[in-house]
Parts: C-alpha cells; structure tokens; sequence
C-alpha cells in the first residue's frame, strides 16, 4: 500500500467556509464552544463539540452526546453545507501566524490520507504516549460519523520535488483564503486535481519519505488507526483497500513547521525560603539575575525563571546532562531532574497537582502575571525543542516528557472531511 493516498473530500462551499471551519476540539472547553458558535450555525465545532446543542452542564461523553453529533453531521450534508468531490484527490492546506504581514511566513501542507497500517508497523511515529479514555473518545466519534472529521497534524523530511509541486499548485489562487476572527491567523486551501501531480506525489511520497511523524493529534491518530483495525475484522471480504483502511492528515515538511515553548508555573517551593531554593538550584545552574523584565531563554540549555518579582537566566552546568541521549539532551528532561524533582519534589508531572503547563503561544507575561497573582509561585520558561529533537525521540522508539511541543498554528477543521466508505 502507498504511504498516502488521495480521497473524495466532503467540503463546505466558499460563501461559508469561515464560518464553518472551526479550532480543534481540544482547544477549547465545552462553554467556550458555546461562546463561540454563539449565532452561527454553521461552525463545525456543532459536531466536533455537540454537548454545546444540548443543555449547560451535559457531560460531553454522554450517549447523548454521540446522537447529537451523528444527528448535526447528516444536517450539515443534507442542507449542502458538506459537500463530496467527485473524484479522489489531494489538496494543500496552508497557515500563517501573521498573514498580513508583508514577509509572512507561510507553511505548506499536503492534505491526503495516511495508511492505517503504518500505524501499527511505525512508518507513522509518535513522540508521545496516548490515554485510553481519550482514545476511546475519538474512536467513539469516528465510529458514530464513520468519517474522520479532524484532520491529524504529521510531519515529514522536506524533499526538494515535493515542494515544487506544492508551488506549482499554490501559484494559483486558492479555492478558501481567510484570516479567523479568533487568532488572526491566515488559512488557504487548494485542490490538487491534476492526475499527473496526484500520481506523482503518491510516488514521491513512498520512495522518497521512510516515515512520517505525528506532530499534533497523537490521539487521533489513534483512534483512527483502532477503528480501522475494527473494521477490518468485522469485514469477512477485507481486501486492503476500503477506505477505513486510511485516515485524513495534514502532512508538513519539517523545514516549515514552528515548535513553541511549552512552560511551567509551580505552586509552592517545596517548603524552602528564597534563599535556600536559590542556592539548591544554583548547585545545578549557573545563576543570572537580569531583573524585572522578562527574560526569554536565548539557547538550548538556557531557562529562565520568574521568582518574587524577578526573572533569572539559568545555565545548566556542563555534566548535569547528557546531549547523546535524545530524552537527556532536552530542557525539558534537565529542569524536570534537577529543579522539579531534585529541588521542588514533582516526581510525577502527569499527576501532580502542584505544578501546571503554559504554552508559549501565551507568551511569558502570562507566567509572570500567574505568579505575580500569587496563584503560583515560581514559573520556568524554556527554549522550544526543535524538529531534529522530535524526530530522533520518535526514530528511536523513545517518549517525550509530559507536555513538551506546542505546535501552532493549530489546524483548522472543517475545511475537507474524509468519509470512510
């Protein structure tokens, strides 16, 4: 089987697809959903969160939940406002963090869907553990629409032809361009329905891409990958082919992708004065008060950190980590080993309730203001893993540490769909 293929999309038309296309499901709790789908009928978040159809409170995995979401999907098809292809193809997806700047800078993703399969046997990698409960979430909504409603955000080693295709195709003006009212951020969208360049990057893809990685959507991709395997037992005439066997995916070159900060706010100091916190953590760190106004790590093995009015740059000491090892190399592993659970006793960070995560989209002043409302008392910031680091971790089997990447931008559903029969 080809590593990607293309598929007959369920589009919305031009005239509403701002409307429509929506943030992920997991961006937002159940009342923001509400707030924003607040007069519009048309945002996908009506299936991706169909507890906002129902009564204040409904817990979002409730039976009703499901029938809401199934009965919302069939609506958007039956009022047109999803409408299928005709014929299979593949499309490019592109987004900007400043779209109207005059250098914006633009990353470009092929819309196709990936092999079930490849999920089992790790052509498709992942960097991060999954949770049945949330898993079993998302197969529950794939099951009940039969589609793969969000796309999964991959990653894949650039290749030089790949991306001429994607600027041959993106020369022309494309079919969706729209800058969301939430975020500002720029979102363009082209079909690719020349055969030719169809053929020619399913070709590219299986000879000249070993593997493709899972940036965003560890689960799912998951549940995908399960509701295939689902399907295939309960089909005694399982040839391969059926489209269950594939699931719908964004899929970035990794030259083009931004990885963030993803940081920490810690409630307390683990019973220590200033003073003696400080000085535990300078046995680890080089120590460097550059005073009250924020401070953003400058390279790897740099921190800052916030304290009682204060940003601090913090410099691992040579020996206190370990850049052969693709888990020890990261900031993330360092400060966990000799700041939360050397000094402040966080031994588990997907538990504890002491401590909690800010991505970096927020900026630094959120941890300054959390700390400065005394809701927390010390923050960390770090310099964001990059690409190379994610894919060492997933080429050689290993996981990441709780909450390390923020990728954004985020992707935005609804802008294609990907049906299962």
């Amino acid at each position: 089987m080809s590593i990607i293929k293309p598929f007959k999309g369920f589009r919305p038309p031009v005239d509403i697809v701002e409307k429509l296309a929506s943030r992920p499901y997991d961006v937002l709790n159940s009342e923001e959903a509400r707030v924003e789908c607040e007069g519009n009928p048309y945002s996908l978040l009506h299936v991706t969160k169909a507890e906002i159809d129902l009564p204040a409170g409904t817990d979002e995995h409730s039976p009703e939940v499901y029938l809401q979401v199934v009965k919302n999907y069939n609506k958007f098809k039956d009022l047109g406002w999803l409408v299928k292809d005709d014929e299979e193809k593949l499309y490019v997806y592109a987004q900007s963090m400043n779209p109207t700047d005059k250098d914006a800078r633009w990353q470009y993703g092929i819309v196709a869907c990936a092999y079930s399969e490849d999920y089992v046997n790790k052509v498709i990698k992942k960097h991060e553990l999954t949770r049945k409960d949330k898993e079993e979430d998302r197969m529950k909504h794939v099951r009940i629409t039969n589609a793969n409603v969000e796309p999964v955000f991959f990653a894949y080693p650039a290749v030089a032809r790949i991306d001429e295709i994607v600027a041959s195709v993106t020369a022309r003006k494309p079919i969706y361009d729209f800058i969301a009212k939430e975020d500002g951020f720029g979102h363009r969208f082209w079909v690719i329905d020349d055969r030719k360049f169809i053929d020619e990057l399913v070709e590219l893809f299986d000879k000249q891409v070993p593997a493709m990685y899972i940036a965003d959507g560890h689960h799912r991709s998951a549940a995908a990958a399960l509701v295939g395997q689902e399907k295939k037992e309960q089909n005694p005439n399982h040839t391969g082919r059926e489209e269950y066997n594939y699931f719908m995916t964004v899929i970035f070159p990794d030259n083009q992708l931004n990885v963030i900060d993803y940081n920490r706010v810690v409630k307390d100091l683990n019973g220590l004065g200033k003073e003696q916190f400080l000085a535990a953590v300078g046995q680890s760190y080089e120590l460097t008060d550059m005073g009250t106004d924020i401070y953003k790590p400058a390279k790897l093995h740099e921190h800052s950190m916030y304290l009682d009015g204060h940003w601090y740059k913090m410099t691992a000491k040579p020996g206190t980590y370990n850049d052969s090892d693709p888990i020890g190399v990261l900031d993330v592993t360092i400060l966990s080993n000799l700041v939360l659970d050397k000094v402040l006793g966080i031994k588990d960070l997907r538990t504890d309730k002491r401590i909690d995560f800010v991505g970096g989209i927020r900026g630094l002043g959120e941890l300054k203001r959390r700390v400065d409302s005394g809701e927390m008392k010390v923050a960390f910031a770090l310099y964001p893993v990059s690409m190379k680091q994610i894919i060492d971790i997933a080429d050689t089997g290993n996981i990441m540490p709780p909450k390390t990447t923020w990728f954004e931008p985020k992707l935005r559903s609804g802008l294609v769909i990907h049906e299962l029969c």
